[in-house]
């Protein structure tokens, strides 16, 4: 059965853009699975938000806001001392996926808005905690912020969340988000970078219309 392999960072500010797409996309494909592999976009950054750096995020911001027209909060980054690594979020989208793969998608969706609009410090692990458990428990899944925050902090997921970035280097992938195609361990590119909603559909007929036939 072939799927989608989603390769994005959940505080990717294109990522965010994109989500609505990807949802309308998924929407009309019922049924069609979709498996997440973290980029890593500043997966272990150490530096403080300074000026410079706060100012061509903002670039990047806007840009995004103006191509989907969704809110941007700059409320978080502009916390004292914001450190942005984006590995904390990863790794929460990886403990997600561990414990209800069905539910990974919601998560991911989940710290988008909780960075993106709410303005929440999503690097930090009670925070991480407190929106995925409430994203897990809301699509079924019921999870408590605790277990949730023990599971993450845990060597697994953290070696997980590595391997990830890691598969995501193998691939040569420097952008995000990106979607493929996966049939029979063959992969399509879909899309690399930001795409509307019609036209990923064309993208995948296209794939499809071009398959090899037996």
């Amino acid at each position: 059965m072939p799927n989608l392999i989603y390769i994005a960072d959940p505080m990717c500010s294109w990522c965010y853009g994109f989500s609505p797409e990807l949802t309308a996309l998924l929407d009309g494909l019922p049924g069609l699975p979709v498996e997440i592999v973290l980029g890593g976009l500043r997966a272990y950054n150490s530096e403080r938000m300074d000026e410079p750096m706060k100012t061509e995020l903002m670039k990047h911001w806007k840009k995004v806001h103006e191509t989907s027209g969704l809110p941007f909060s700059d409320h978080a980054i502009e916390l004292p001392g914001f450190i942005y690594n984006t590995e904390p979020a990863c790794r929460a989208v990886v403990t997600a996926r561990t414990l209800a793969p069905q539910a990974t998608l919601a998560v991911f969706n989940a710290i988008q808005q909780a960075f993106y609009v709410d303005g929440r410090d999503v690097t930090q692990s009670a925070v991480l905690a407190e929106v995925a458990s409430a994203a897990l428990t809301a699509a079924g899944v019921p999870t408590e912020a605790a277990a949730f925050e023990t599971l993450w902090a845990s060597e697994k997921i953290v070696l997980a969340t590595h391997a990830d970035f890691v598969q995501t280097k193998a691939w040569k992938i420097t952008g995000f988000p990106m979607l493929v195609l996966e049939r029979n361990g063959h992969l399509d590119m879909v899309t690399s970078g930001y795409l509307r909603m019609p036209a990923l559909v064309e993208q995948l007929q296209a794939l499809v219309d071009n398959s090899p036939r037996d």
